[in-house]
């Protein structure tokens, strides 16, 4: 059980509801919208008005129509390859120098394109349900500019680790920045004072780890796996920046991250290896 944190050695199962640190019944201060901090409490409570309270999460909607246009667009409907959309924006390390295709030929923008292809109707389907099921919640949870930042900094590092484990045949799909909203739904719980392992959330993780590495799959398990590492690190930034009431921290972080992930990905994109299963 949680500490109260102005009191250590008080248990307590109440949190703030607006810093989500853990407080004694000392500390705790009745609002309109719950149990408040001393500090939270001094603070101005921000009037919701009928339009804020069903706010919908737009940036997630939008990811969503950018990567259905992007399937329909292709013209192969993500047959694997043989659309322009595919061939041009599709992540590849390099194809050898001087062939002016791939990340280390000076296509970075593969980094991010690629997170927005599928490989095929199934592929997108899946990805689709998991974005707009955990999107949404986060979005709402987040608000936009911060679920925005998690989304990019987990696609990122998605890159990242799918250039780890090949850089030479092409990869798609949105699953990297899914596997980071994955991780920070995870943080989430945690932030709440519930297990994410014995979650809906962490069995859907776990199975989905699982089918990663499963053989002739063709699935890009170091995508997933760098996605969930750059989602749940830039998650815990973002959650110091509502602990500390400072939104740069979080900001920050997820720059940091984002940055981290970006140099590794130039770092390795020049290297010829293949590690699929």
């Amino acid at each position: 059980m949680a500490e109260c944190y102005r009191h250590p050695g008080r248990d307590t199962g109440v949190s703030c509801s607006n810093c989500s640190r853990p407080i004694c019944t000392s500390c705790m201060t009745p609002t309109p919208v719950g149990m408040r901090c001393p500090e939270c409490a001094k603070q101005k409570t921000r009037v919701q008005t009928l339009s804020s309270l069903g706010a919908e999460p737009r940036a997630t909607y939008i990811l969503i129509g950018l990567c259905v246009i992007a399937f329909l667009g292709g013209g192969d409907f993500g047959r694997g390859g043989g659309g322009t959309l595919f061939q041009d924006y599709s992540l590849i390390g390099t194809l050898g120098p001087g062939t002016g295709i791939g990340v280390a030929e000076g296509e970075v923008w593969r980094l991010v394109t690629s997170g927005f292809l599928h490989g095929g109707i199934l592929h997108i389907l899946f990805n689709m349900y998991l974005l707009y099921l955990l999107g949404t919640q986060l979005e709402s949870r987040l608000g936009t500019p911060r679920f925005v930042a998690l989304y990019v900094t987990a696609l990122l590092a998605g890159s990242f680790g799918a250039l780890v484990q090949t850089t030479i045949s092409p990869t798609v799909g949105a699953s990297g920045a899914v596997f980071g909203l994955m991780g920070a739904m995870l943080v989430e719980y945690r932030r709440q004072g519930i297990d994410p392992l014995r979650s809906d959330i962490g069995t859907l993780l776990l199975l989905n780890l699982v089918i990663s590495f499963l053989p002739g799959f063709n699935i890009s398990f170091g995508g997933h796996i760098g996605g969930l590492v750059g989602g749940i690190a830039a998650a815990l930034a973002i959650e110091q920046g509502l602990r500390r009431r400072q939104a740069w921290v979080g900001y920050a972080g997820c720059l940091l991250i984002a940055g981290l992930a970006l140099a590794g990905a130039l770092a390795i994109a020049g290297d010829p290896h293949d590690y699929g299963l």
